[in-house]
């Protein structure tokens, strides 16, 4: 129930970056039209592939700790026998390749003109982006956190999957909220 109360919190959080993107965007719309052409689509639109795919690994690794099933049973290429740690790894590797791919981004507008303090474009594109990406790196360090407790576990049991289930709630909410911002910043016309 807790972690359905700060998920809301978090919806309210994000909710205050939309009405703040869209109010600057309504006061400057020639600025909007401008400075969003310079996005790179493509680029945004592998990384979000790449973010929701994150989610089904996430899911995957969630049914392996349902089972009670921490690591792999079989060879690490057959992923139909692969535990919870497998599934999580591998989707902290596509949240940190989501990560590290929007700093490339962000280098990327920087050079374009496009800063925090350049215009209210630049603002608005940077906090509502920037504050994803930190709640991002945060469901990052939670699976260590949860892969470590794998790890050191003398018996995984239902305390460590239902932790494991908590962490995919999150990381769930953040690539849903991820494809509405992308929908948003990188569509919306």
């Amino acid at each position: 129930m807790g972690t359905i109360v700060w998920l809301a919190s978090e919806l309210m959080f994000f909710a205050a970056l939309f009405a703040m993107y869209f109010t600057l965007r309504s006061t400057s719309p020639e600025l909007w039209a401008e400075e969003s052409a310079k996005l790179n689509i493509p680029l945004a639109l592998v990384n979000t592939i790449i973010l929701v795919s994150s989610s089904v690994t996430c899911q995957f690794g969630v049914f392996a700790a349902e089972r009670l099933q921490p690591r792999r049973t079989g060879g690490v290429l057959q992923i139909t026998k692969w535990g919870m740690i497998e599934w999580f790894a591998l989707t902290f590797i596509m949240g940190a390749i989501f990560v590290a791919v929007q700093a490339f981004e962000y280098a990327e507008l920087v050079a374009h003109g496009i800063s925090i303090p350049a215009h209210a474009y630049g603002s608005a594109f940077y906090i509502t982006t920037g504050f994803h990406a930190l709640h991002v790196t945060g469901g990052l360090v939670a699976f260590l956190f949860i892969m470590g407790r794998a790890f050191i576990a003398k018996r995984f049991g239902h305390f460590e999957a239902t932790s494991a289930i908590v962490v995919s709630y999150y990381w769930h909410f953040v690539d849903v909220v991820w494809i509405v911002l992308f929908l948003v910043v990188y569509f919306l016309r």
